[in-house]
């Protein structure tokens, strides 16, 4: 989007006229920061941009702290909102860093999406500030060149993963995004991605929020859509017990020919529980349990906003029963984790759901079991 505002001042120039090495030009107008200096860059002969070079955080450490806000730009305007603020506080400093936090520069240091960082603190709201008026079109103009290609790569990133990727320089004005690299290339160049070494990744839950409703309507990305299609009738079963259409929904979906859904490793497990619980994300909090163990993988929903209530923790367990599932959420007093987790509805759950998914490799099916357990008061 930076080049609508950088070409008409290319263009301006005659054709006569020379940009010396100490003039430039800044753009602030997106979700990057962008400058650009002359004289040396890739751009063909022909076009108004031979002239200029183009940087990325990702690959150059020059300018990169004017990218975005640094850890100490956030502290101070985060004290600033909270010694001036009138009403009640209701931005925390760690939402801040979950909800806009997550881009890093090749010199190594941590920077924040500025556009929504001051808008949370003017709005007094944490929330989802990414300019676009349909925002997983604009997503998914990166990818439908060759959906093919990153299909897979997508799936393990909304699981919150990071996929190996070779990020290299990219040309704004190229239209024309075929290769995997090109795609994941571009998409980091434009903030969709953050890049750390050598791999990719979704930055944080604002970006999350984006990827989330592109994978929901987008039907050429396969397996990938038809988990998230679900999500919402998953959540609801889950919440209900109705451990028969859970266990519908998942064999409805699941594609021995899909390598992601072939269970061989924890990162394949976790990619189909974020993608068959994705509209949970719009009322709770997800998170992995990192050390859970080889096999299987856990999960613990915090509600966050109405209309969730029972808090949820979830295990996927492979050559196991849902009991065994269930029984090894019990031992390792998951419970315990909703203690001081109120969440924006400023309550701890009473209910909390325990949730057994066990998958069997020779039969290829799917056992589900639900249990509700009550917090004391």
């Amino acid at each position: 989007a930076y080049m609508t505002g950088i070409l008409p001042i290319a263009r301006s120039y005659p054709a006569d006229s020379t940009l010396k090495s100490g003039d430039f030009i800044v753009d602030a107008s997106g979700e990057s920061l962008r400058a650009v200096f002359p004289p040396d860059a890739s751009y063909s002969s022909g076009s108004e941009l031979n002239m200029f070079s183009e940087y990325s955080m990702a690959t150059e450490e020059r300018f990169s702290e004017y990218f975005g806000f640094t850890e100490r730009e956030v502290d101070m305007l985060y004290e600033r909102y909270r010694r001036e603020r009138k009403e009640p506080v209701r931005v925390t400093r760690e939402g801040l860093k979950a909800w806009y936090d997550g881009y890093q520069t090749k010199g190594g240091e941590r920077l924040y999406n500025p556009r929504s960082v001051v808008m949370s603190l003017s709005n007094n709201n944490l929330g989802n500030y990414w300019t676009s008026s349909d925002p997983y079109d604009e997503i998914f103009y990166y990818i439908k060149n060759n959906v093919d290609a990153v299909r897979d790569d997508i799936a393990r990133m909304a699981a919150g993963e990071a996929v190996p990727a070779k990020v290299k320089e990219y040309a704004a004005t190229s239209q024309e995004l075929r290769t995997k690299e090109e795609i994941l290339s571009a998409m980091v160049v434009y903030g969709f991605l953050s890049y750390e070494d050598g791999m990719v990744s979704i930055p944080n839950r604002e970006l999350m929020e984006q990827f989330s409703e592109m994978i929901k309507k987008e039907a050429s990305l396969g397996y990938v859509y038809r988990l998230a299609k679900e999500s919402d009738r998953m959540l609801q079963a889950t919440l209900a017990g109705d451990t028969g259409t859970m266990e519908q929904i998942l064999e409805s979906v699941h594609d021995t020919e899909t390598p992601i859904l072939s269970y061989n490793n924890e990162t394949e497990l976790s990619a189909v529980v974020n993608l068959v619980y994705l509209s949970a994300r719009d009322c709770y909090r997800v998170v992995r349990e990192e050390k859970a163990g080889k096999g299987f993988v856990d999960f613990i929903f915090y509600p966050e906003l109405p209309p969730a209530k029972k808090g949820i923790i979830l295990e996927l367990k492979v050559d196991h029963s849902p009991q065994e599932a269930i029984d090894q959420i019990k031992e390792r007093n998951y419970v315990l984790r909703f203690a001081g987790n109120a969440g924006q509805s400023g309550r701890t759950p009473r209910g909390i759901l325990l949730v057994g998914i066990g998958y069997d490799r020779k039969t290829k099916k799917h056992c589900c079991r639900v249990e509700e357990i009550t917090l004391p008061q």
